[in-house]
């Protein structure tokens, strides 16, 4: 049995990833400031004796011992992260500097969900790995872009000057909560791999070409 932290674990593919861990007879400790998260999502799995809730910003220092981190946390719709752009920074910055910090200290593997925003307004699609994007950092949706990729950053130097194990997937499409209706509009997405990464610090990146339904999520989580 692992015991896993999943930050932004009430969200929509956290709280599935949750579920999916204890389901497959892990611990789990799920982290959430509950800012986009709900509890409705994790309701079910609260009087599991492996599940732990935990009302946390990680922004802030959060101590346990864990064998694996998942770090899902940061609002994701650009009506919620460009409601606090500079909360929107630390989220993605100093929520990455804790979580590696962690990862050092425990030894435990940690995944970071990014985003194909760090791409910026991409002039190549669909994105191989050798290219570095079309960015703005000046732009009302850097807070969230730029955000994403200093984290991407910190997640590579911690792995190269720490040997942390780290992994990176870009969801190329948002998954909001199918109730949630201060999304943008857009549709959910499955996302399947371009290429496996495994623990060596390479990215991963996750294009869309299905739309998520209950069903796909049993796809999802393989990817995961």
């Amino acid at each position: 049995m692992k015991r896993i932290l999943v930050t932004g674990g009430a969200g929509f593919i956290g709280s599935h990833l949750c579920e999916e861990l204890l389901n497959r007879g892990n611990e789990i400790i799920c982290l959430d400031n509950f800012f986009t998260g709900s509890k409705e999502n994790i309701r079910h799995l609260i009087g599991n004796s492996f599940f732990e809730l935990v009302r946390h910003d990680i922004t802030m220092p959060y101590y346990a011992e864990v064998d694996e981190i998942y770090n899902l946390a940061c609002p994701a719709s650009p009506i919620h992260y460009q409601f606090n752009p500079i909360k929107t920074i630390k989220t993605s910055v100093l929520g990455s500097i804790n979580l590696l910090g962690l990862a050092k200290r425990t030894g435990a593997s940690i995944l970071q969900a990014s985003t194909s925003e760090v791409y910026g307004d991409p002039e190549i699609h669909p994105q191989p790995e050798s290219y570095y994007g079309n960015v703005n950092p000046l732009g009302p949706r850097s807070c969230y872009d730029e955000g994403k990729r200093c984290a991407e950053s910190l997640f590579m130097n911690y792995h190269l000057q720490n040997r942390v194990k780290i992994k990176i997937v870009h969801p190329h499409k948002g998954v909001q909560r199918h109730d949630d209706s201060m999304a943008r509009p857009e549709p959910a997405y499955f996302f399947s791999p371009k290429e496996e990464a495994q623990h060596n610090g390479r990215q991963k990146d996750l294009h869309a070409p299905h739309h998520l339904g209950k069903t796909d999520w049993n796809c999802l989580k393989e990817k995961i």
